[in-house]
């Protein structure tokens, strides 16, 4: 499927652009979250017509994101759970931990699909650096401390 992107993507494209993927992830990704519409013929004709309105709004979500990552830069967070002797966690630190993590902290608009943990989950004690995808290709890291309940 052809679409336009109205943002820029990852691996995919930059604002403006046609580019052809996957009726799926279009139809379930893509097109919801308004980050790409349809190309058909009258759809590349309204964007032209309003590229400039669309530019302009690309350009406050990327200023808006900056200004997040300088927030989030040197950003620490401290988790605490049960472990074992050996520093293994009963469980693991998901991103939706981290997610409700930074919500207590105040920082309320992340979603937990924009924290990306290397290894798909925190399973030891110690000191993690997650990044944190912000939208617009810009992204920041910040350090989890997962700490035992006994310390």
């Amino acid at each position: 499927m052809k679409i336009i992107l109205l943002e820029k993507v990852f691996n995919l494209g930059n604002f403006g652009e046609i580019v052809r993927v996957r009726n799926g992830y279009a139809r379930n990704f893509l097109i919801p979250k308004k980050i790409a519409k349809r190309a058909t013929e009258s759809s590349i004709r309204e964007f032209e017509i309003r590229r400039l309105d669309l530019k302009e709004d690309q350009e406050k979500k990327l200023v808006l994101a900056k200004l997040m990552a300088k927030n989030l830069s040197e950003f620490k967070i401290t988790i605490i759970r049960k472990s074992r002797v050996g520093g293994n966690l009963y469980g693991s630190v998901t991103n939706r931990d981290i997610a409700e993590s930074l919500k207590k902290e105040g920082i309320k608009n992340l979603e937990k699909s924009q924290i990306c943990l290397s290894d798909g989950h925190i399973k030891k004690l110690g000191e993690y650096s997650v990044k944190i995808f912000l939208g617009s290709g810009i992204s920041q890291n910040i350090t989890v401390y997962v700490k035992s309940e006994e310390s």
